[in-house]
């Protein structure tokens, strides 16, 4: 029974129906020679918290930084991947082409952050986004009970 959860999600809630197909994917497919097109999976994330900064680091080989976009908005990080492959190969009377386009989009809900002083870096395959937290004031007054 353990086959049917997905390798790569053991550890994350469903999200609907889309894991439903997988999960039916996954024991459909389950046999020699057979294995699940990974394509349509999200990249991974690792996401730390120090006490001034948020780090995170995205795994995405063979993504070029003209092909990622990022946004920060209200506290929620997007990092979103469209990756376009083509090739072309000429032959005798005919040219064979294959086309790929993969789209895939993360959001993360970050705490207080600061909208300046972002910093992004992409070196082999591992995007680093570096975000400073938003450093409040205690704003608690006492209350005096008349």
């Amino acid at each position: 029974m353990a086959g049917l959860i997905p390798f790569n999600r053991r550890t994350a809630l469903p999200m609907g129906f889309e894991d439903f197909y997988n999960v039916l994917d996954d024991f459909f497919t389950d046999g020699p020679g057979l294995r699940r097109n990974l394509t349509r999976d999200s990249f991974k994330l690792d996401v730390e918290e120090s006490a001034d900064a948020f780090t995170i680091h995205a795994e995405l080989p063979g993504v070029k930084k003209e092909e990622i976009g990022l946004e920060l908005n209200d506290n929620m990080l997007t990092i979103s991947v469209k990756k376009e492959e083509n090739a072309d190969e000429e032959k005798k009377n005919y040219i064979h082409r294959e086309r790929r386009i993969t789209s895939m989009v993360r959001k993360i809900h970050l705490g207080d952050t600061r909208s300046d002083g972002i910093k992004a870096r992409l070196e082999d395959g591992i995007l680093t986004i570096s975000i400073e937290k938003e450093r409040k004031e205690n704003r608690s007054i006492p209350i005096n009970i008349d």
